[in-house]
């Protein structure tokens, strides 16, 4: 058994007073307020700064010039996740966005079907967050209109096939379910259902909700904005206590402003996504994108006519920009990326029992750390 370490003065989420923190064996094993026994030694004063889970990204469409739509291996997969652990990520879902059929069963099937094989650290990956193909076409933004399809039971049958035990998350316009046999359906499966990319007026939204929508998809995008005699989906969302919302705070797919109403009227159900694009970490540029190309300007994504479809912003980037623009506390905003995605799908959140490299030691908004293995350096 290896020696406890002991850290002191530990800001934590939730709590009013600064605790201590024991780690054993490299795992959280307590936390209080006087933990620390007067002989003990390896203590590492924290002097106030927070101490966090990693952050859990429940929207990224790709990283390091590789989109999960495009997959023909499993190569890629680690190296992503190595690349998103090192950017303090624990978990994060592959997006798989509007596609041909064949080309999203390869990459279902190669996500599913990958187990990391490798003593390095990475991100785990918590199945896969389908963004499409059932979404309307006046509001399916970058998705290309060939490829999405109505939304029947037959069709979500024939896009799952065999693979509905690799999907988590499946954003779709629930005002396509004539039937109302979807939502019931992909319920059964254990698939959370997100409305987004949606015209859905208020009583469709609602009606989603109560048949087991629990999420939308990026807040603001792809959806009617809010309108005083026609609230639609982001109005049902806001005001029902069930729902989560995602939302990307890059400063450019939604307003600063805008982004504290969302957490004003929301905060305690919203959570931040990356909405990451194959580019990130590549740096701004022009670069392929399906049969098309995107611009990578400032972190944000357009396509050649200017729309929207993604950033390059890493997820807990969006940590300092909210703090920055007075959208939030830094304590709520860290919330935003490490705790909330988890309540949306039902994750622990709790500290104890945590390995210590997956805890994040946060200087600043815009300054973060990994706890090492064997836990972090002496300095008492």
């Amino acid at each position: 058994m290896m020696a406890a370490q002991w850290l002191d003065r530990v800001r934590l989420l939730g709590r009013d007073r600064l605790q201590q923190v024991q780690i054993a064996d490299g795992k959280v094993v307590a936390i209080g307020s006087d933990l620390i026994p007067p002989q003990a030694v390896g203590v590492v004063d924290f002097a106030g700064d927070y101490l966090s889970l990693g952050g859990v990204d429940l929207q990224i469409n790709g990283a390091l010039g590789i989109p999960f739509p495009e997959l023909k291996t499993a190569e890629p997969l680690p190296k992503i996740s190595r690349y998103l652990w090192q950017q303090g990520i624990d978990a994060y879902a592959p997006t798989i966005v509007t596609a041909p059929l064949g080309a999203i069963h390869t990459a279902l099937g190669l996500i599913h079907q990958y187990v990391p094989n490798s003593l390095e650290p990475e991100a785990e990956i918590l199945g896969v967050h389908l963004e499409g193909p059932f979404l309307n076409p006046h509001k399916r933004g970058a998705h290309p209109q060939e490829y999405l399809q109505p939304l029947t039971l037959e069709a979500v049958q024939a896009v799952l096939a065999a693979f509905s035990p690799a999907v988590c998350i499946l954003t779709l316009a629930p005002e396509l379910d004539t039937s109302h046999q979807v939502l019931p359906y992909l319920r059964e499966l254990g698939i959370t259902v997100s409305l987004g990319h949606s015209m859905a007026t208020l009583a469709q939204a609602q009606a989603a909700f109560e048949a087991g929508a629990t999420m939308i998809t990026h807040a603001f995008n792809a959806m009617p904005p809010l309108h005083h005699r026609e609230p639609g989906l982001l109005a049902a969302a806001l005001t029902d206590q069930r729902v989560w919302c995602g939302v990307i705070a890059d400063g450019v797919h939604v307003h600063p402003q805008m982004l504290r109403i969302l957490w004003q009227c929301a905060g305690d159900r919203l959570f931040l996504v990356s909405d990451a694009l194959a580019p990130l970490g590549l740096g701004d540029g022009l670069y392929p994108w399906d049969e098309r190309h995107i611009e990578v300007k400032n972190g944000t994504a357009r396509l050649a006519d200017g729309t929207l479809c993604g950033t390059t912003v890493p997820l807990l980037t969006m940590v300092g920009r909210l703090v920055d623009w007075g959208v939030c506390n830094f304590e709520a905003a860290l919330t935003l990326a490490t705790v909330n995605p988890r309540r949306a799908l039902g994750l622990r959140t709790e500290l104890l029992q945590q390995p210590a490299t997956h805890l994040l030691r946060w200087r600043s908004p815009d300054h973060y750390e990994r706890l090492p293995a064997t836990g972090p350096p002496a300095r008492r």
